[in-house]
């Protein structure tokens, strides 16, 4: 008997027909979809996906002593190098933190207010710095927008993942709202977040610009990222739990490599 929250094992979760035997897209299906596992023929062709990204980075870091998460080191990159490595692809990358984090050539810079406010008004000021970016450059909104912590360093397959989950959703009819009224339900979904062992990750995701826009628009001060994200109705993509390894904590930064900190406060 198939259990809903597994990933369906006919494999046609994410594709333009739905279910085979159930008739349903992939926006009302039960099932997580597996990214890696969607066919390559529902893949579009050309250049037109657009995706920007943006990055939380400017969290307390209260579990490791206030010491900046992006500031830590494997003797090679930073945090926050990793984390804007993994979403290269973007356009454009929006970095939510200090004025002191060191960004490259390109990469935006906004600050959630007030700053420390927690992720869900960094994410808001992150998307209305991309409006705002756009405007200016008098070029179109993106079509997708990847959510990411700064804390995952191996999270580049993840973004893949993602990235290839959205792309077929090009193709499919049942992932086109942009229209905040229609989030309400769950006949359609605005985008894909990840799951590892059982665990969700709010800040590993990709979603219909417009649409996570929109609930992120207002009361977001010390507001769970969760419970916006949900309005959304993403849709679940199984993740390895090496992949989304987070720091949080110092033990964490042992396991993973990154214990020198390359700056000591923000």
């Amino acid at each position: 008997m198939l259990v809903p929250g597994q990933w369906c094992p006919l494999g046609c979760a994410g594709t333009s027909a739905g279910c085979r035997p159930c008739g349903r897209s992939a926006s009302l299906c039960g099932w997580i979809m597996r990214a890696d596992k969607i066919p390559g023929s529902v893949l579009p062709a050309g250049g037109d996906f657009s995706c920007a990204a943006v990055v939380v980075a400017g969290g307390a870091s209260r579990r490791l002593n206030h010491v900046p998460k992006a500031s830590l080191s494997d003797g090679t990159n930073t945090l926050l190098d990793c984390a804007l490595e993994a979403v290269a692809a973007a356009s454009p990358r929006v970095v939510v933190g200090p004025e002191s984090l060191p960004l490259p050539t390109g990469v935006l810079r906004t600050r959630e207010d007030p700053p420390f406010s927690g992720p869900a008004a960094a994410i808001h000021a992150g998307l209305e710095c991309i409006a705002a970016d756009c405007e200016r450059s008098q070029t179109p909104l993106p079509s997708w927008c990847l959510i990411l912590g700064v804390d995952t360093p191996r999270i580049a397959p993840a973004v893949q993942l993602l990235i290839t989950a959205a792309r077929s959703a090009e193709r499919t009819a049942g992932f086109s709202p942009t229209d905040s009224e229609s989030f309400e339900g769950a006949e359609s979904s605005a985008g894909f977040w990840g799951v590892s062992e059982g665990i969700y990750q709010p800040l590993v995701g990709i979603y219909r610009f417009e649409a996570i826009r929109s609930v992120f628009s207002a009361g977001t001060t010390n507001a769970s990222v969760r419970s916006f994200l949900r309005r959304l109705n993403p849709v679940a993509v199984q993740m390895s739990a090496a992949d989304t390894a987070d720091v949080d904590t110092w033990e964490q930064a042992q396991a993973l490599g990154y214990t020198t900190s390359l700056w000591s406060s923000y």
